[in-house]
């Protein structure tokens, strides 16, 4: 009976585990379409071509304030970060208060689905 009760929770444990990792992983699909409603007017998933933002194509694994063609304001080049889906989630809670002085005004996206799913986008772009 006890080793049947300790399996049961083995197993409901490993369950947990598994829906934890496919949650954050993110939906690209839904990703690409926030993508396009809330960061799209200032950034481009197309590489080479920036508009107010620069272009994120490639951004998941690069230093921040480090693409050759865009002028980054000194508090992004100063960073010292490398995004990744920790870095990426926690900036995009809200930008200027987790980078203070950078030229972004957008004020975040606070859902952590919402951030999970616009990361699960940004790591297609390659």
């Amino acid at each position: 009976m006890r080793q049947v009760l300790l399996g049961g929770l083995m197993l409901a444990g490993s369950l947990m585990l598994l829906e934890g990792t496919a949650m954050a992983a993110g939906d690209a699909a839904a990703g690409q379409v926030l993508f396009k409603q809330k960061c799209g007017i200032c950034h481009s998933p197309v590489e080479g071509q920036n508009k107010i933002g620069p272009s994120l194509w490639g951004v998941v694994g690069r230093k921040a304030g480090t693409l050759p063609s865009y002028t980054y304001s000194d508090a992004m080049k100063n960073a010292n970060r490398t995004w990744d889906e920790a870095t990426l989630s926690d900036y995009l809670t809200n930008p200027r208060q987790k980078i203070p002085g950078i030229k972004m005004i957008f004020a975040g996206l606070p859902e952590e689905s919402d951030r999970q799913n616009v990361i699960a986008y940004l790591s297609t772009l390659k």
